[in-house]
Formats: C-alpha cells, sequence, structure tokens
C-alpha cells in the first residue's frame, strides 16, 4: 500500500468541476490581479475569520512582510519570535532591517513559550509573531496581554491554522495581524502562491492595501514604497470555491488525528497535545519518536510518505549567524528537531490507510 504525505490530486477530484467554472469565469472577465474573485474571497475570509478586513496578497510570506512595513517595523527594531517554525517567520523580520530575537517553545504544542518571551523584552522591542504551527494556536491570551503591557504589536504568523479556534475565536483575529499562506499545500491551499493579511484596525488595512500596490494611492501617485504584493484573480477564484469546504475538511483531519491517537496509545510515539482551549486543524499530525530517522527511513520502504518539520532551528541557521546565537540556547527547540516527524492526516485518507501507516510504525518499535 503506497500513502504519500499529502494527495493533493484527491482533493481536486472532488471540486474539479466547480474550480474549472470558477476560473473560466476569470478568464471571461480577465481580471487577473485582484478583481473581483479576489474582493469576493477577501469578503468571505473576513466573515469566516470574525475579522473586519481581509486583505489579499501574493503569498504567506508577503503577508508577514506586509504586516511589519505597514506596522513600520524598521532599522534597530527587535521582533520577538520563535525559533521553531517556516524560514519566512524570522526572514521577513531581517527583510525589514529588523533583528529576530528568538524565545524558545512549549515543548507540549511546540508554539512559542509566553514565560520565556518578558526576559527577551529590551527597549528595541517594537513587536511579537507567534506562530500557530502545525494548526494550533498559541497561548494568545497571555500572548496578548504581555504586548499590551509594553506596547507592542502583536503579527499572528497563522499560515497552518486558518479554521483553529481557541476558546472561540479563530486564528487571525487576536492581534494586530493575522498572516496566512494559501500554498497550495496548507489546509485552505490555492493554484500557486497566494496569502492574507486580516486585521480589526481600519488605518492599519487602509496601509496594507496600499503597500500590496507598491504604495500607490490614487495610481501613480506615492507617498510611501510597497511592494508587488497583489493576489491574483484566479487565485481568489479557486480559493472562494476551496473555503466552504475548509470546515468539511479540517474536521476530517480532526477525525483521522483521533484514529492515530487511539492506535498509538501505550507505545513510544508522543502523540500531538491539543491544549483544551483549542480546536486544532491538524495542518500537520506530528509526532516525537525515538530514532526518528531510522523510522523515517523504514516507513520510506514501506511506501509511507513522511515529513520533518524543522530538522534546524532558526536561531542555528548559516543566515542567521550574526544573531550569535548557539547550540543549547533553545534546547526545547533543539530537542523537537531531532525528534519530530509528521505523518499523512490529509482528508482523504481511508481509516485502513490510516491504520496501515499506525502499524508500520508500530512494528518499527517491535509492537504488533
Amino acid at each position: 500500500m503506497r500513502i504519500p504525505i499529502l494527495d493533493l490530486k484527491a482533493q481536486y477530484a472532488t471540486i474539479k468541476d466547480e474550480v474549472t467554472r470558477a476560473i473560466g469565469e476569470v478568464c471571461e472577465s480577465q481580471a487577473f490581479a485582484l478583481g473581483p474573485a479576489v474582493a469576493r474571497f477577501e469578503q468571505n475570509v473576513a466573515a469566516y475569520c470574525g475579522s473586519k478586513h481581509a486583505i489579499g496578497v501574493s503569498s504567506g510570506t508577503d503577508a508577514l512582510l506586509v504586516s511589519l512595513m505597514a506596522l513600520d517595523i524598521k532599522p534597530g527594531d527587535e521582533v520577538i519570535t520563535t525559533p521553531f517554525s517556516f524560514f519566512a517567520t524570522a526572514g521577513c523580520v531581517v527583510r525589514v532591517g529588523a533583528r529576530p530575537v528568538f524565545a524558545d517553545v512549549d515543548p507540549d504544542s511546540c508554539n512559542i513559550d509566553p514565560a520565556r518571551i518578558e526576559e527577551k523584552i529590551s527597549d528595541r522591542t517594537r513587536a511579537i509573531i507567534p506562530v500557530h504551527l502545525f494548526g494550533q494556536i498559541a497561548e494568545m491570551e497571555a500572548i496578548m496581554e504581555i504586548a499590551q503591557r509594553h506596547d507592542l504589536a502583536v503579527i499572528e504568523d497563522a499560515a497552518q491554522a486558518i479554521g483553529a479556534s481557541r476558546d472561540g475565536s479563530k486564528a487571525g483575529a487576536f492581534g494586530d495581524c493575522g498572516c496566512f499562506s494559501f500554498y497550495p499545500t496548507k489546509n485552505l491551499g490555492g493554484f500557486g502562491d497566494g496569502g492574507l493579511v486580516t486585521t480589526n484596525t481600519d488605518a492599519l488595512a487602509d496601509d496594507i492595501r496600499t503597500l500590496r500596490d507598491h504604495g500607490q494611492k490614487p495610481q501613480y501617485f506615492y507617498k510611501v514604497i510597497g511592494g508587488n504584493f497583489r493576489l491574483d484573480g484566479i487565485q481568489g477564484a479557486v480559493l472562494n470555491v476551496k473555503l466552504k469546504y475548509l470546515d468539511e475538511w479540517n474536521e476530517k483531519r480532526r477525525q483521522n488525528a483521533a484514529l492515530y491517537d487511539s492506535l498509538f496509545a501505550g507505545s513510544p510515539v508522543r502523540t500531538p497535545a491539543i491544549d483544551s482551549h483549542n480546536v486544532s486543524i491538524y495542518h500537520q499530525y506530528t509526532v516525537t519518536v525515538p530514532e526518528r530517522d531510522k523510522l523515517q527511513k523504514y516507513l520510506a520502504e514501506n511506501e509511507i510518505g513522511s515529513a520533518v518539520f524543522y530538522p534546524k532551528p532558526l536561531h542555528l541557521q548559516d543566515c542567521f549567524g550574526e544573531l550569535g546565537y548557539r547550540q543549547g540556547d533553545m534546547p526545547v527547540a533543539e530537542r523537537l528537531c531531532n525528534e519530530v516527524m509528521s505523518l499523512p492526516v490529509y482528508p482523504e485518507l481511508t481509516p485502513e490507510e490510516i491504520e496501515y501507516v499506525a502499524g508500520t510504525v508500530l512494528k518499527f518499535y517491535g509492537i504488533s
């Protein structure tokens, strides 16, 4: 039995006709950059996330970048974030000339530990970027309390968390900005790159809309230097079709995760710990395991896909060497990088396939 880490073709087969019609409408209108399809998608996502504004942009990375720009994060500023995330979280901070300051993560949620944030605050700190990793929202009430007390902006990196909630509030509705990615492998994935920023602040939304289109307002008149961060019309159309199925797909992921949890009970496999306040969307089903690399090789030999997110923490990446971090500075993140592994959890998996994946993992540990 061959089981990939993700099967996008299986999802596409269920919505092919709707997607084809939606793309055809954009082709007929010839509104390829922003346009009506993007405007509709923005309106629908704002309602879905419980945010006043949603601004479509060219990628999740650009969502972070334009948020930092709109908040006037600049050279000399510091931004506190997690060392256990995709590169863009910290890379965008450097791109605006600021300095990422890393705070270690909670060993259970893998998200930034609020208890580690306050000790990193200096007179140069301007913002915090918590990441809702693997589809679970960070401890936003504690993070927002710290931010408000120190007058800091909060940018939620919700690239992996659209539809996730905490105490009834959706990802992207807590901070000054919420940043989403619609890379094809995301729970809500486009047909290429795409992203979006949510905010409840009118002035911030206005600035982001201006900055995503080179900083022009009105056309060909520039008071600020922006970028080319527009979301394509075809992406807006595809994402609008998929959005109405998102809750169904996320629920199926939760069901798949629950089956894995039951199958791994009492084994060496440490399953994801979901905070009681959270409803996760399981963008990844990430376990911590002994002999991770040997297990991954064994799974590949049995035609089972897996992935490691992430094999090296950000504070130890070569490109951030000038920040001065060393091995041992972020012990939890460093340990997780040696132990985490993500297993297939996409909605179209059958119970039999999940049982085969789990059974193969357990067989590796000598459990039948």
